[in-house]
């Protein structure tokens, strides 16, 4: 790496602030900045900002010292409540006297904050529809976003730290969860009678484009029974994903299937995968949580940008519908369209990517 970039190489901060404010699978790419961070910066402390929701993805991260929340439901309570919560919001961080802010947000607010901390080195993106004064003010360095359109968004992230002359090589993700957790699907698992291994199959998505037909998820349960492993299934709480894990179920002939839908938090569904053989999903949270486990992953893709989102690491499989039929672009996508773009894809060559995870 050039030295011109790493601008501010001999710069040692006591107290660094992240911010990041996006979805659950978002959050877990984020994990990458955060551990070379530590490794960088072994006696610095770490904080994150967060939409509270997504705070279970980095609430057992070791390397963490203090998550600060935007709660999007401020909003709902009135604007003298919302100004009230933004105002503690602002003093929290503002007592936290960092010397170093990395804003991997987008938000106008972002670059607010990140002024509004008083930190030495703010770095942020200079993102093309952003370019404006107070963007410019919110940060001490911009780092270019030219080549996003061809790297992962781990490799996006990860590009932030150039200016700190910080490696972007080897970037891990990583995901955590409690003793407490591990306790819990331990329990579950013995109530459900599961004393072998098991495959974690997470067939939902909160967006029904995302998703691949029921009746194929049923037929790659049938066929993995002669496998002797227990089908484990996962959902959100939502009522849409229920319905589609019970009509899964319904359609299958094995007898080795049991359903944990809705009822494991963020931490314990990776306690969950963590212990499974095999995980099996679409494009979603989980299963980046299971590329940062390291669990074995079968991913299913449908027009998404796979590029920036396929699975991150070397213990996965990706099978993009694009390989098997015309997609539309990503981006005509009408997100709330029924339409399961994944159809194209075949069970037979799920079928046969989980198998060769399980040549134990």
């Amino acid at each position: 790496m050039p030295n011109s970039e790493a601008k501010y190489a001999a710069f040692i901060p006591r107290r660094i602030l992240l911010v990041k404010l996006r979805h659950h699978g978002d959050m877990v790419l984020t994990t990458p900045v955060i551990n070379r961070l530590r490794q960088h910066y072994p006696d610095a402390e770490i904080d994150v900002l967060l939409y509270k929701e997504t705070r279970p993805i980095l609430s057992e991260h070791p390397a963490l010292s203090h998550i600060h929340v935007i709660d999007r439901t401020w909003k709902k309570q009135g604007i003298r409540y919302q100004l009230q919560q933004e105002y503690k919001l602002l003093k929290a961080v503002r007592a936290r006297h960092y010397d170093l802010v990395i804003n991997l947000a987008d938000q106008w607010r972002s670059a607010l904050l990140s002024l509004f901390t008083g930190a030495k080195v703010r770095l942020g993106f200079d993102y093309k529809k952003r370019r404006s004064p107070v963007w410019r003010a919110g940060h001490t360095g911009l780092v270019t976003t030219e080549n996003h359109g061809i790297l992962h968004t781990v490799e996006q992230n990860m590009s932030i730290l150039s200016p700190l002359g910080i490696s972007l090589e080897n970037a891990q993700t990583s995901m955590h969860y409690s003793e407490s957790d591990k306790a819990f699907c331990q329990q579950l698992l013995l109530k459900h009678k599961v004393t072998g291994g098991y495959i974690v199959i997470q067939p939902t998505s909160r967006w029904t484009f995302k998703c691949w037909d029921d009746e194929k998820f049923a037929n790659v349960i049938d066929g993995l029974a002669d496998t002797g492993l227990t089908i484990v299934m996962t959902a959100g709480p939502d009522k849409k994903e229920l319905d589609m894990v019970r009509k899964i179920q319904d359609l299958t002939h094995n007898p080795q299937v049991i359903s944990v839908a809705g009822q494991l938090s963020l931490t314990q569904l990776a306690a969950m995968i963590d212990g499974a053989k095999l995980f099996i999903g679409v494009d979603s949270a989980p299963m980046h949580m299971a590329a940062a486990l390291n669990t074995p992953c079968v991913a299913l893709f449908g027009p998404t940008k796979m590029q920036h989102w396929r699975p991150w690491g070397n213990n996965n499989t990706t099978l993009w519908a694009g390989d098997y039929a015309p997609l539309p672009a990503p981006d005509s996508i009408d997100t709330k369209t029924q339409q399961r773009y994944l159809h194209a894809i075949p069970v037979s060559d799920v079928i046969d990517a989980a198998r060769s995870y399980l040549h134990d």
